[in-house]
């Protein structure tokens, strides 16, 4: 599985930097999700090898322009590129009605249908490759952050129990084996009831703005990744006095040091820090904070960074060709 960063810039996009993306992708290469759709979004779609048609869903962290503005351009041109599968969206409840309005107000029609979920009644949301859990957050805003879980690692079927329960062995196997369910004899056989896993299932959380970081302690247990704003460092907050409700880089990695996630990205980086700057602040005063308070491997998030997560939980910078 893959993370894909199509905007790393808060509030506004630099030269270098767009304003909030973020994709995961499908082993199998096709499929993709899409975490947050800042303006501009779809433009950085076109500069890597992701299409409108492998997207499975999108999911929106607030209702704050720099991780919304793009939705209306990318689902009028995924209706241009002849999508006809249907979309869900998870959203705070807003963005509905407000998409709704954008695309009767400019008529706008789509040839394939959206399916709206409201985040803050989510629960689980889960296709055939993850699972999906949203938690609370703080902002000045309602905010919340993903969990994207493996939903079947590495499956093998259960022969002992599938001769059991007196399964015969065909197509049921088959289906079962491919993560259906399956209606047999006046009974639902449950895909899951019947399958073994040969490891552990890999686990992104994806916050949305925070600044309280500790409110993702549960959605971590277990998680392979964390991918969290660090909008700015400590210096900026102590000379404004005043946070906006974003986490410093001190912040996230102290609580991925205590919660002990091996992987941290930070990303959603104020436009005041820039590469190897000789004005003002550096990229690097994030890093160097982040680093003094975290032992795990710790990654700075820029546009287009792709990064590997295999089997056994190592995350990498990808070689596959963005």
């Amino acid at each position: 599985m893959d993370l894909l960063f199509l905007g790393t810039s808060s509030g506004t996009p630099t030269r270098a930097r767009n304003v909030s993306g973020l994709a995961l992708l499908e082993d199998s290469g096709k499929g993709w999700y899409l975490i947050d759709c800042g303006e501009g979004t779809q433009h950085q779609l076109l500069r890597t090898p992701l299409t409108l048609h492998g997207l499975r869903a999108i999911f929106i962290t607030h209702v704050h322009g720099d991780h919304c503005y793009g939705l209306p351009g990318l689902l009028a041109s995924a209706g241009m590129a002849r999508r006809e599968e249907p979309l869900e969206i998870i959203a705070p409840e807003g963005i509905e009605p407000w998409l709704r309005s954008t695309f009767a107000m400019s008529h706008t029609w789509l040839p394939f249908e959206l399916r709206f979920r409201a985040v803050e009644t989510l629960g689980q949301w889960r296709s055939s490759q993850v699972r999906v859990e949203a938690t609370a957050l703080s902002h000045r805003v309602p905010s919340y952050g993903f969990s994207f879980t493996e939903a079947r690692p590495d499956p093998k079927l259960a022969i002992d129990r599938l001769a059991r329960d007196g399964i015969p062995r065909g197509p049921i196997w088959g289906q079962l084996a491919r993560g259906f369910d399956v209606e047999h004899e006046g009974r639902l056989l449950c895909s899951d009831d019947y399958l073994d896993y040969g490891r552990p299932p890999r686990r992104f959380v994806i916050g949305g703005d925070n600044d309280r970081p500790a409110l993702l302690a549960e959605a971590c247990q277990g998680a392979h990744v964390l991918v969290h704003e660090a909008t700015y460092g400590q210096a900026v907050t102590q000379a404004t006095g005043n946070p906006f409700g974003h986490s410093t880089a001190a912040q996230v990695a102290g609580f991925a040091q205590q919660a002990g996630v091996p992987n941290l990205v930070l990303t959603h980086f104020s436009a005041r820090y820039q590469p190897g700057s000789n004005r003002g602040h550096s990229i690097e005063e994030i890093r160097a904070e982040a680093a003094a308070g975290y032992e795990g491997r710790l990654f700075l998030a820029e546009d287009f960074l792709r990064l590997h997560l295999d089997r056994t939980g190592a995350l990498q910078p990808s070689a596959r060709p963005t």
